[in-house]
């Protein structure tokens, strides 16, 4: 369903916004609009009556919520507040920050911020702009304003919700007011994310006099359950096959999943969340080290829900992995003072928790003299880990593929391996179930239109994107040209789904390939110099209006691919240094070069 610009009341950007809206939703989520614009009238203004019957007009509250995202989570939270808002009678704005006009900012009432933050502290890339633009002199003054920041992050990284942080601090010293403390969210940031909310609206409820309209309440036509990332779906495994050939230095699995009876979909671009269990055998050396009963009844949610011990140091929290916030608790468990001496240094809890796990922490820090119960109560619920889906749903009805990578490394005297990837490597047969759930990504998304042409540059496992978006393709009738350039360590074992590709090049469905197998010969070979040999190609492409993707290793491929994307536009195009910036800058706010990279 698309709508006429020539006969809507739209212009041509709100148009183009509702026609991405409406691609999204489903008959459930469109019934329930359509009535709650009826109810709303279109109007942030509603008649109401006084206690004489007297009618007089109310002004809803209006609030913008803006949100900076990487894998979906901020802008999930910010169209569910903003759903609430607007059922209690107020006006809520939701934006992707790179849609947000920044000049609008000193006439913002009510904002609220949702960001998470990537790599080494860095911004979101859908919040690089807004986030320039704030730091920059051009940021007006914001006396008047009111606003609250909601910050995801994972607590393993040093810089921790660290874009969050920083834009908090720069709205006070604008001068706007906080109407709630900041809060900081771990990977398990729902519980949080929901007490900053609660904080938010009862401020929101206090500070305004707001109605709100009349909306039918939508039932499901169904009576099937809504399956999502706090009600994953079990689904069953139908393949899995180690995709690296005999000899590789790597082992990549290709995982097919049922999902027959989840109602779920995803587009090319989506990621799916799998919660992973932990291995059994480092569940039983932790239980054995510290002298515990495995069947000790525990808590493990703030519901009060009582699990065995060694099921919830199986299902339920993280043990794989060290965090700072996670050495600070320990350390009030114990009298060991060289591990106190550890934890009042930063720089020597970073050095420790690399490569290493709870199973050492207990190790080298016994005797402890707390409980089980308070023992675990210090650990973070275990993360669902993403992985980029590598199927199109059209093409591959009520299943779901997956490229995962198995990570396997030697550290401290221990072998190790990925909790996640391990599992479907060494502990899932077919026939086995995994707790899954769609994680929409927004900012990873082909063309409305498929003859738009797109470069696909991917690494690894970074390949499986493109893979959902070829067979995507291929399921329709036009198809625009596609390139993709491939790297890994050797062609002869490691060149995933080799035989798809060249069929789609034999079918026209993939234009035009090039591949960089770095060990294969004397000098390295990656992506980005393949990228230089064909740059005036690359370049033409660029300029007929393609769309680029980069999927991969954040912080040397992704990297060296963005710089070696800016050094081809300053060349081809005889830019500055800094028209280059801009150019790819304005690339990127018209979602034409995006990337999910890790």
């Amino acid at each position: 369903m698309n709508l006429d610009v020539k006969n809507s009341p739209f212009d041509q950007e709100q148009t183009e916004q509702l026609n991405r809206l409406l691609l999204t939703m489903d008959d459930r989520q469109k019934i329930w609009l359509s009535g709650y614009l009826a109810a709303f009238q279109n109007s942030p203004s509603l008649a109401v009556k006084n206690h004489q019957g007297e009618e007089k007009a109310v002004s809803a509250r209006q609030v913008t919520l803006l949100y900076g995202s990487h894998t979906g989570n901020c802008q999930a939270l910010a169209e569910e507040y903003g759903a609430k808002l607007k059922e209690k009678g107020m006006v809520a704005n939701v934006l992707d920050m790179d849609e947000y006009k920044p000049k609008n900012l000193k006439s913002e009432q009510d904002l609220l911020i949702l960001t998470s933050t990537h790599g080494d502290g860095d911004p979101p890339d859908n919040a690089l702009s807004f986030y320039e633009f704030l730091f920059s002199k051009r940021a007006p003054k914001l006396d008047g304003m009111k606003y609250s920041v909601l910050a995801l992050g994972d607590s393993s990284y040093e810089f921790f919700c660290q874009t969050g942080k920083e834009i908090d601090e720069r709205l006070n010293e604008l001068g706007a007011e906080r109407i709630h403390p900041r809060v900081d969210c771990d990977l398990d940031y729902e519980e949080d994310a929901e007490s900053w909310w609660k904080g938010v609206l009862h401020t929101l409820g206090d500070t305004h006099e707001h109605v709100s309209p009349t909306v039918e309440k939508v039932t499901s036509v169904t009576d099937r359950p809504i399956y999502s990332k706090k009600n994953p779906f079990q689904a069953e495994v139908l393949e899995n096959i180690n995709l690296s050939g005999r000899g590789s230095n790597k082992e990549t699995r290709h995982l097919e999943l049922d999902l027959e009876g989840a109602n779920l979909a995803y587009e090319p671009g989506d990621s799916l969340g799998i919660y992973p269990k932990n291995e059994d055998t480092l569940v039983d050396e932790l239980i054995e080290e510290m002298g515990w009963d495995p069947d000790l009844s525990v808590i493990v949610n703030k519901d009060g829900e009582v699990r065995a011990l060694r099921e919830a140091l199986t299902s339920h929290y993280e043990i794989t992995a060290l965090t700072i916030p996670l050495l600070e608790k320990l350390a009030t468990l114990t009298d060991h003072e060289e591990f106190k001496q550890l934890v009042a240094s930063r720089e020597k809890m970073n050095a420790y928790i690399y490569g290493r796990d709870l199973l050492d922490v207990v190790r080298d820090y016994g005797p402890w003299k707390a409980g089980a119960e308070a023992f675990v109560s210090s650990l973070r619920k275990i993360p669902a880990r993403l992985y980029s889906i590598a199927s199109s749903l059209k093409a591959n009805p009520d299943e779901v593929h997956l490229t995962i990578g198995t990570v396997r490394y030697d550290s401290n005297g221990r072998k190790r391996t990925g909790v996640c990837s391990g599992q479907c490597a060494e502990r899932t047969e077919v026939g086995d179930q995994l707790s899954v759930f769609v994680q929409k990504n927004n900012n990873f998304k082909l063309p409305d239109d498929p003859s738009i042409p797109i470069i696909m540059i991917g690494a690894g496992t970074g390949v499986a994107p493109y893979r959902s978006f070829l067979e995507e393709r291929e399921e329709s009738e036009r198809q625009g040209r596609s390139w993709l350039f491939f790297g890994e360590q050797h062609f002869v074992t490691d060149f995933l789904y080799q035989v798809e590709w060249q069929r789609w090049l034999k079918e026209g469905v993939l234009t035009k390939m090039d591949v960089a197998f770095s060990r294969d010969t004397s000098e390295k070979v990656y992506v980005q110099h393949r990228l230089l040999e064909n740059q005036k190609e690359f370049y033409q492409w660029l300029a007929s209006g393609a769309y680029v993707y980069v999927c991969g290793d954040e912080k040397y491929m992704a990297k060296d691919v963005h710089n070696t994307i800016l050094e081809i536009i300053k060349e081809e195009g005889k830019y500055t240094e800094e028209e280059a910036e801009e150019y790819l800058k304005e690339l990127r706010k018209a979602k034409r070069y995006q990337r999910d990279v890790y």
